[in-house]
């Protein structure tokens, strides 16, 4: 499995922390690439389409709210991003609505960040007819 994972300048220290500790999951990085400040949507933009083209399995996104990054990457076709602040949050949108992204805020414990996305990864969409029937109807609203 390979995750896509981007970041803004606020986020860009927690991003490069992640790919570090987490070595058994194989992350190909959208960017930013430094502290330099920079305009998020860019980077929301290129996970988004990355993983909207299946280049990437899943994408974790970091911005200093977590709010704007994923506003963005749900501006990609094909992307339902959620911004996540707990294990529960993470179940949820992954179990109920197929999100194929996860935003969070930069200033958000470390030790819940990797939980996040260990969860993120491991919990399966419950393919149940009523979640599949709301998210054909996200999908087809013009």
């Amino acid at each position: 499995m390979k995750i896509g994972i981007a970041s803004d300048h606020r986020g860009y220290e927690l991003k490069k922390k992640i790919m570090k500790d987490l070595k058994n999951i194989d992350f190909e990085d959208f960017g930013c690439f430094s502290k330099e400040s920079c305009d998020y949507p860019e980077y929301a933009f290129k996970l988004g389409q990355a993983v909207s083209s299946n280049k990437v399995d899943l994408g974790v996104a970091i911005c200093g709210s977590g709010i704007g990054i994923s506003i963005a990457c749900n501006k990609v076709k094909g992307v339902r991003c959620a911004r996540v602040t707990s294990i529960k949050d993470v179940i949820y949108t992954k179990k109920d609505n197929d999100a194929n992204i996860i935003a969070f805020s930069s200033s958000i414990n470390y030790e819940r960040v990797l939980r996040m996305i260990e969860e993120f990864i491991n919990t399966p969409f419950s393919k149940e007819d009523r979640h599949i029937r709301r998210n054909k109807m996200i999908d087809e609203y013009k």
